[in-house]
This record gives structure tokens, C-alpha cells and sequence, in this order.
């Protein structure tokens, strides 16, 4: 007589057989079964204190990897605590699978306990959800699932199944465990149409100033990126979910420079890049009017979201950077003078502020400058350090300032509270190399507790809290717009350090500047540690000077803001029109 299985020794099986190397979760009476299935079949579970940090922690795996990875949360309240997270895989375009229960169906549609419509929340922000109903469907829902988080049929991204609970314990009516089962569910390498690339082509061919931007796609295909950069001589920037592929000191990156080389170019090429606010939606107010656009990616909104392109390449990204490169696609009259002088004003912009970060006056609070705790972290630094960045204030100064091959934020939705559910899957990632969260005193607190979990699982990361006890970027704009009435932006007295020490973490306060490399030297030796460094709240972060706390109408950046509204009043000039007064009422 064959050996029986239950359905969640089943679904363990068909998990560790992808692999996945741990499971992410908080366990609950409706995912008991397979919580013990999975753990008794040799995947590693990871406990968290918050089911949201499950999910944030399997997406940092899922996007420093390129894997799919899984959060295993109960249900109801379970679920619900993940939708945020959820959101900020999908925004980010993580490969995460989660796995819930749902109470069981003779009790379905009664006022069950943790009874809740679960895939009508998640199916907005999911690539697939859907319920197991019977187990003759387990395997082939979860393979579906995987298939779609993995991007088979668009964006990678999250993914959700729900089981009943008593279907988990569910004697399979097969024994066949399909332990031989793997399909990694990506789009095929397809070439891309040849008379779209020969368009492609002749676009590059015939463009003076071409700039590439680049997004998560670029990471699975640095080899021809580069050659195509060295052959093109285009400029290239990238963006926190690109960050790495190309450093900041290559000759084609001019990162200090974003503004004028978008604005100059002849030519964009998107690479599996969005055009989302973080690039102005693509807007002759943002970009030149005679501005022409290759967009080269897998799906329609990586070529045709907010601008068309003049040429499209739709398919694989490697695929087609490598079918320019072996075509030759280059300028045949480039501006070299252009090129030249966009490249050396970066690169001397570049130096001459991460030099004069190390010298930055303190506020007029007496505590330092974020940038001098910044540059002291930079001397930290090395090609294998993994940075991970969140907040508001000091997530601004990080993006310009911090040396990183490696770097995680927030992501495209802003979501805070990322800091140490991503530093900790990053320690459990990667144990062999350095891993620096860089968190504001704010955001930290969203997630704080998952201390305990970096202790749990012996996830050794260094947490740096950037404390200047308050939300700071909005105290600015209070002070600066609202008369100086603050409210609910004082965060006064916290010691975050004491908080860490009594989790079982390694805690320091800092408040001198010249304390810090002993401080972080220490921290590295006492892993997982935390730095509650005391900066000032006096600064003024790029964010700040942009206008993005303003929430201007039609662009993130008030540059761009007022660019786009004086457009507007052109466009509508020529026309003979003019827009409505407002009226006070």
C-alpha cells in the first residue's frame, strides 16, 4: 500500500522542491497544518512578530535574489496585516507567493471566526488569487500561483492562495509527491520583432544625445548592458530598483546629473523602466519636446505606460540588449562635446559632494549633519555590503549620499517600515556579507520589534537609526507652509538603543560625529547591533528643497510641477483656449 500524504505534505513538498529556502510567517490555528508540514520537511521558517514584516521580508529576498520566495500568514487579521506589504511587492514587482488559510467551508458565509472576503481584498494587488476548494486543485492553483508571481504572464509580482484548513489535513488521494516538479514560470527569451529592431536601430543610429534609464530588469541582464553602453556610449542612469548594475563610477553613469541629462537627451531608452512619477510620466515637461523614446521590456507597462515609445521591443531584456549589441546599434554622429561634458560634471558634482560630506556643519540643535554619519558609513563600505534605506528625511540623503552596489528602499509606493524586516532577510540571504540599515527615527518604529526576530534567527545586520526625533520632512512643511503649527510630527525622547538592548540586540547611542567609525567598527563585531545616532533636525534634505512633501498637482517635483503647469498655459494659448478662473466661494 503506497505511503499517504496529506494535502499540506503535499504543498510543503511541491515548495521545497522550487526550492524555497525559508518560508517567512507568524502561525495561527488555520495554517497549523501546513506550518508543521513545511517545517517537517526540512524549509526553513522564519518567525516574525508582524505578519506585515513577513511579507517585507520575503519581498527583500525576492528582489536581492531574483527568486520566488513565501510568506505563510493565517487568516483573517493574518491576511489583512499584509496588504500594505502586499502593495509594496506589487509596486516593486517582487516574485512573492503568500499562503493563507481561510476557516473551514461548512462554516463559509456563517460569521466564522477571522471570516473575511481574502482574495477580494488581495485580487487588486495580486498577480493571482485564488481558493483551494478541493484537493484534486492544491497542486495546480499553487503552481498557477507561481507561474504568475514569477511573471509568465506579465509583471512579476505577488501572488495569494487560500486552503481551507480542512483540506490541509485531507488525505491526498494520489501518493505521487511531485518532489521532481519545477517551473521557474518566466517569459520565454523570445527575439525581439525584426523590424521593430531594425527600427530600434536606426532610432540609435540616427540620435546624438542618447541616455539610458534602467529599472529591476537590468539586474538579470548587467553583461549586455554593459557592452551596450560601451558601445553605444550612452549615457545611463538608473533607479533604486536598478541600483548596482552599473556603478556610480562608470564613465557612462552621471547620477549627479539626472536632471539635465533627462532633460538634454535625444534619445531615452527605457529598460524594463516605468515611466511613473519618479520620471516625470514621461513628459515633454520633463524631458524635450523633440525627445524620442526606445522602450525596450518584457510587458505593456514597462513600454507603453503614461508615453509611447516611437519603436517598442517587446520581449525578453537580455534578449534584445544583446540584439542591438551584435547589430552594432550605436550613433553614427554622436554630440561627444555633450556627452563629455555631462559626464564630467557628474562625476566632479559626484566628488565634491561626497568630499564635502565629511565636513557638514552641525545644526543649530548642536547635532550632526545626516551626511557626516553618512560619509562615515561610506568608509564602511564595500562592493559586497548590502545597504538598505528607509524613512524620509534620511532616505533622501542616502539616495545621493551613501556609496552602494547593492541598495534597497522604500520602493515606488513609499512604504516606511522597511528597515529591518529587509535588512534581516538580507543577513539570512546572504550571511557572508555586510548588511547596513540606514532608518529614520519614524519609520523604524513601524517595524521595531523585528529586533527580535534578527536575534531569533541570528540574523547578523547593523540597524542605524537616524534619530532626530521627529517626522521630519513633514515638521519642514508645517513650519514652512503652516505657520509653524506642528502637529503629530514630535517624536521626543525615544532611546532606541535601550529599546535594541532589550530585545537582545547590540545598542549604542551616538551623538558625536568624530564616535562613529569605532561606533560602527563595533557594531559589525557585535552583529546584530543598533547605532541611535542624534542628527540634527536643521537640515534640509533633496526631498525637501524638491517639493515632494508639497504634493504638487501634476508632477512629484515642483520644478517639474511648474514646468508642466506653464506647458499647459502654452498648449492651451496656441489653442485659444483658457482655463476657467476659480472661483471663491
Amino acid at each position: 500500500m503506497p505511503h499517504q500524504h496529506t494535502v499540506a505534505q503535499l504543498v510543503a513538498a511541491e515548495l521545497q522542491a522550487q526550492p524555497v529556502a525559508r518560508i517567512y510567517g507568524l502561525c495561527g490555528g488555520h495554517i497549523q497544518p501546513i506550518w508543521d508540514a513545511t517545517a517537517r520537511a526540512g524549509v526553513k521558517i522564519v518567525d516574525v512578530r508582524h505578519e506585515g514584516s513577513a511579507v517585507l521580508m520575503a519581498q527583500a529576498e525576492a528582489q536581492l535574489t531574483g527568486e520566488l520566495t513565501v510568506a505563510m500568514v493565517t487568516a483573517g487579521p493574518g491576511l489583512t496585516n499584509t496588504i500594505t506589504a502586499i502593495a509594496n511587492a506589487d509596486a516593486s514587482q517582487a516574485p512573492v507567493l503568500i499562503v493563507t488559510g481561510r476557516p473551514p467551508l461548512p462554516q463559509a458565509g456563517r460569521g466564522a471566526m477571522q471570516e473575511v472576503p481574502q482574495m477580494e481584498i488581495v485580487r487588486p494587488l495580486c498577480r493571482f488569487a485564488s481558493s483551494v476548494l478541493h484537493q484534486d486543485h492544491a497542486l495546480e492553483t499553487l503552481r498557477s500561483a507561481m507561474r504568475a508571481a514569477r511573471g509568465a504572464d506579465g509583471p512579476p509580482g505577488p501572488a495569494c492562495v487560500e486552503f481551507p484548513t480542512e483540506i490541509f489535513d485531507e488525505q491526498a488521494t494520489t501518493s505521487r509527491v511531485s518532489s521532481a516538479f519545477r517551473d521557474d514560470g518566466r517569459a520565454l527569451r523570445a527575439s525581439p520583432d525584426s523590424r521593430a529592431l531594425e527600427a530600434a536601430c536606426e532610432l540609435i543610429a540616427s540620435s546624438r544625445r542618447p541616455l539610458v534609464i534602467a529599472g529591476r530588469g537590468v539586474r538579470g541582464a548587467r553583461r549586455p548592458l554593459l557592452s551596450f553602453l560601451e558601445l553605444s556610449g550612452a549615457l545611463y542612469l538608473d533607479s533604486a530598483e536598478s541600483r548596482g548594475a552599473v556603478r556610480d563610477d562608470h564613465p557612462c553613469a552621471v547620477p549627479a546629473v539626472r536632471g539635465q541629462a533627462m532633460r538634454e537627451a535625444d534619445l531615452v531608452i527605457t529598460l524594463a523602466r516605468r515611466l511613473n512619477f519618479q520620471l516625470g510620466y514621461g513628459s515633454p515637461a520633463v524631458f524635450a519636446d523633440h525627445t524620442q523614446f526606445l522602450r525596450i521590456g518584457a510587458t505593456r507597462t514597462e513600454t507603453a505606460d503614461n508615453r509611447m515609445g516611437d519603436v517598442e521591443l517587446t520581449c525578453d531584456l537580455r534578449t534584445a540588449l544583446e540584439a542591438l549589441v551584435e547589430r552594432s546599434a550605436r550613433p553614427r554622429s554622436p554630440d561627444l562635446d555633450w556627452l563629455r561634458s555631462v559626464r564630467a560634471k557628474s562625476s566632479a558634482r559626484r566628488e565634491q559632494h561626497l568630499g564635502a560630506m565629511r565636513s557638514r556643519q552641525a545644526g543649530a540643535d548642536g547635532r550632526m549633519h545626516p551626511d557626516r554619519l553618512l560619509s562615515a558609513l561610506n568608509d564602511r563600505i564595500d562592493d559586497d555590503t548590502i545597504i538598505i534605506a528607509d524613512g524620509g528625511d534620511i532616505l533622501s540623503f542616502a539616495r545621493v549620499g551613501l556609496r552602494s552596489t547593492t541598495f534597497l528602499d522604500c520602493g515606488p509606493l513609499g512604504c516606511l517600515g522597511v528597515g529591518v524586516p529587509f535588512a534581516t532577510a538580507a543577513a539570512l540571504a546572504y550571511p557572508e556579507r555586510p548588511v547596513i540599515a540606514v532608518i529614520g527615527d519614524g519609520a523604524f518604529g513601524f517595524t521595531a520589534m523585528e529586533l527580535d526576530t534578527a536575534v531569533r534567527h541570528a540574523a547578523r545586520a547593523v540597524f542605524v537609526v537616524a534619530n532626530n526625533e521627529g517626522w521630519n520632512i513633514e515638521r519642514m512643511d508645517q513650519a514652512d507652509r503652516y505657520g509653524g503649527n506642528l502637529v503629530g510630527v514630535e517624536l521626543p525622547g525615544c532611546r532606541y538603543d535601550l529599546l535594541a538592548q532589550s530585545l537582545g540586540v547590540s545598542g549604542r547611542r551616538i551623538d558625536d560625529p568624530n564616535d562613529l567609525p569605532a561606533a560602527i567598527d563595533w557594531a559589525f563585531s557585535n552583529a546584530p547591533a543598533l547605532l541611535d545616532v542624534l542628527v540634527t533636525r536643521d537640515a534640509e534634505s533633496p526631498d525637501f528643497k524638491s517639493g515632494i512633501p508639497r504634493v504638487p498637482l501634476r508632477q512629484a517635483l515642483a520644478t517639474w510641477d511648474l514646468a508642466e503647469a506653464a506647458r499647459e498655459r502654452q498648449t492651451l494659448s496656441v489653442s485659444g483656449h483658457h482655463p476657467p478662473k476659480r472661483q471663491l466661494l
